[in-house]
């Protein structure tokens, strides 16, 4: 062997050491443990507490012919983030995929931790950046309920409607890179134009498009704008018109059809199995929506209907959120006629601070608001959980208040995060082109991935 042979196999040796994930990372099919085969085949997802099962028992099927491990992403445009797949492919079948992650992780959790219940929300609605509402939704409910503060009716209504309309905003994204995945670019224009009526009435209502710090413990930030009853029914009479478009460019497509049909399917038990939520589980059939089932806010006080699909596959998951838009549209109806008078906003001043115009008229008004924003809101100690229904699934927050104006522990269960590892049991069988649809059908946002 020559010396520049040597010197290539060292160099991929040492490139092969800096990139490697540990036990993220798929290890060849002689290499790898009979039980870690069946999990990630999808044979054992979950068993009874105590039980024990020789994995060695199980059949797994093994390729007859020579396989190979290909990476895909983290830079791929189709993997809707710094998401990496690393797939074991007969051909182009997919016998094994194994999820990577971790590449856009920034601490949010830990650096909540080190903010005031104030500063919280600035903090956790960058995590799922396509529904921020959402991620302040239910950082300042579980805050509120540790404080055992019951916020006024008008602000309960506002929050509702800001994340019906985050709601709708999230699936016409969604809509948009599901067709640009697909082939379809007509669907990606018209998905971003749609959504622009409703990022326009959010910088109209809180200043900002994205990562508004709207929502916040103890109500909102500000009470909707004048005009707002005629800004959100132009969109609710355009939407479903829109979403008419969309049906009649799509769904009866017969390519849209077969690349989606019958492609990544998802079974309910497996679904169950594997904490799927949001329109993953629906897909398969379950009819589970915190909205109705666990309701929060006023949600027990709107008409909607959960809906479900029947086989679990690509095309399910397109249709279950195509009519979810229309369902969204119909509460933010409702709440257009049952928007309630009133304060947007607790009023105890140990909670929120004066009204920015009794700033410049009192002292008292002023060291008020100075104290509360450096010292924060002390809460009682305890812990809860607080579960909501995000575009994505459940969103959950779980907080420890020490006594202190910050909170002790936080930890957020991200519906993407959960729903990712249903891709090994969507892929398994399927074709390397059928890859990029079931990511997108999954609809994970890296962001609150790598929180």
């Amino acid at each position: 062997m020559t010396d520049e042979e040597n010197n290539q196999i060292e160099a991929e040796e040492e490139f092969s050491e800096e990139t490697f994930e540990g036990p993220q990372e798929m290890t060849e099919r002689e290499f790898t443990a009979p039980r870690e085969l069946t999990v990630e085949e999808g044979a054992v997802l979950r068993m009874a507490e105590g039980v024990v099962v020789d994995a060695g028992d199980i059949d797994v099927e093994i390729a007859e012919d020579e396989t190979m491990i290909i990476n895909m992403g983290p830079q791929h445009p189709s993997t809707h983030g710094v998401l990496r797949l690393m797939m074991e492919l007969k051909g182009e079948t997919v016998l094994r995929t194994k999820p990577v992650i971790g590449y856009l992780h920034t601490g949010m959790e830990k650096t909540g931790e080190g903010l005031s219940y104030i500063q919280g929300s600035t903090n956790v609605t960058r995590m799922d950046y396509l529904s921020p509402l959402h991620n302040e939704l239910v950082f300042s409910l579980a805050t509120e309920a540790l404080l055992g503060v019951e916020i006024p009716e008008r602000a309960t209504w506002i929050r509702m409607l800001m994340a019906e309309l985050n709601r709708i905003s999230s699936h016409l994204m969604w809509m948009a890179t599901n067709g640009m995945d697909l082939g379809s670019t007509s669907m990606m224009i018209f998905g971003f134009r749609d959504r622009e009526m409703i990022l326009s009435f959010f910088e109209k209502v809180t200043g900002l498009r994205m990562n508004h710090n709207y929502i916040r413990p103890g109500g909102v930030a500000a009470d909707l704008p004048d005009g707002w009853e005629d800004d959100v029914l132009a969109i609710a009479q355009t939407i479903p018109r829109r979403l008419d478009e969309y049906n009649d460019m799509l769904t009866g497509q017969p390519i849209f059809r077969e690349r989606t049909e019958g492609v990544g399917i998802i079974t309910q038990e497996q679904a169950l199995a594997l904490s799927a939520t949001g329109p993953l589980l629906r897909s398969s059939g379950v009819a589970w929506d915190l909205r109705k089932h666990m309701p929060y806010l006023a949600y027990d006080q709107v008409d909607f209907d959960v809906v479900v699909g029947s086989v679990g596959d690509t095309f399910d998951r397109y249709a279950v959120r195509l009519a979810e838009l229309r369902e969204s549209v119909r509460i933010v109806t409702q709440i257009l006629d049952k928007m309630p008078s009133g304060p947007y906003r607790v009023l105890d001043k140990k909670v929120t601070p004066p009204p920015r115009k009794r700033i410049d008229e009192s002292m008292e008004a002023l060291i008020h608001h100075f104290k509360l924003f450096t010292e924060g809101i002390k809460v009682p100690p305890g812990e809860v959980y607080v579960g909501i229904e995000s575009p994505r699934g459940e969103l959950g927050c779980y907080m420890v208040s020490d006594g202190s104006s910050k909170p002790y522990r936080m930890h957020i269960r991200g519906p993407s995060f959960v729903n990712l590892q249903s891709l090994p049991v969507m892929m398994h069988g399927g074709l390397v082109a059928d890859a990029v649809a079931i990511i997108s059908s999954v609809d994970p946002v890296m962001g609150e991935v790598d929180r």
